[in-house]
C-alpha cells in the first residue's frame, strides 16, 4: 500500500469514528504535544521521559491551546468541526490510538474524557476576553 492509499485510509476509519473532520484530529494531535510539552518542560532531559498526559490534562490542555490559537473565534472553531463536549476529544483520542497515531496506557479510558468542563463556560466571551487580555465592553 503506498502513502496516499494509507492516508486515505486513516482518513476513512476516522470520518467512521465520528463527525470530526481530518482539521479536528490534526488539532488534538498539535494540542496534546504542546500540553505535554508544558506539563513536563522541566523534566529530566537526559534520562527517559515519560510525556504521558492523562484525558481531564489533554482536556484542559485543548482548552487552552484552542484559546492560543483562535482566540475569540475558538468556540466557534470546535462548533465548525462538531466538538462540543470533552467527550468529543475522548472519541478522537481513541479513534487515534485504534489507528496506531497515539499510544495509551492501561489505566487510560474514556471516562477520563467525560464532564471535564462545560464548553459553554469554558469558552465564553467574557472569560476569553480575560484570558487573551482584551478589554471589556463597557
Amino acid at each position: 500500500m503506498n502513502e496516499q492509499e494509507q492516508v486515505e485510509q486513516r482518513r476513512t476509519f476516522l470520518r467512521k469514528a465520528g463527525p470530526w473532520p481530518m482539521e479536528a484530529y490534526d488539532f488534538v494531535q498539535r494540542g496534546l504535544a504542546e500540553t505535554a510539552h508544558k506539563i513536563h518542560e522541566h523534566a529530566d532531559s537526559f534520562g527517559e521521559q515519560d510525556r504521558h498526559v492523562t484525558g481531564q490534562e489533554l482536556c484542559l490542555g485543548l482548552r487552552d491551546f484552542a484559546i492560543d490559537q483562535y482566540g475569540l473565534l475558538a468556540p466557534m472553531v470546535l462548533e465548525l468541526w462538531h466538538i462540543r463536549r470533552t467527550e468529543d476529544f475522548g472519541k478522537m483520542v481513541f479513534a487515534m490510538i485504534d489507528l496506531g497515531l497515539m499510544q495509551r496506557r492501561p489505566e487510560d479510558s474514556m471516562d477520563d474524557f467525560r464532564a471535564v468542563y462545560d464548553f459553554r463556560e469554558a469558552f465564553d466571551q467574557q472569560s476569553l476576553r480575560e484570558r487573551i487580555g482584551e478589554p471589556q465592553p463597557g
